[in-house]
């Protein structure tokens, strides 16, 4: 069996905070950030079609907003590091 190596240079908390991804004139896409550092975040999303590697996190409750690069996708979630 073979094991994921863990590349974040900080370590993550685990959250469940609404959050919004937008870019260029696209209306928001909804998320939710379920785990975040001061680096970057995991966020759960319908889907990942149309996601461009680069966009905008909006945190509502914390009236943040993040600029994301991707770093992986799968199904329902995507990796982001903050630039």
């Amino acid at each position: 069996m073979q094991t994921m190596t863990d590349k974040r240079t900080s370590q993550r908390k685990r959250v469940l905070k609404s959050g919004t991804i937008t870019f260029a004139y696209a209306a928001g896409i909804n998320c939710v950030v379920r785990n975040i550092s001061d680096t970057g975040g995991c966020l759960e999303i319908e889907s990942p079609v149309g996601i461009p590697d680069k966009f905008t996190l909006n945190i509502h409750t914390d009236n943040a907003k993040y600029e994301c690069r991707v770093i992986w996708r799968s199904q329902k979630r995507i990796g982001v590091s903050f630039v």
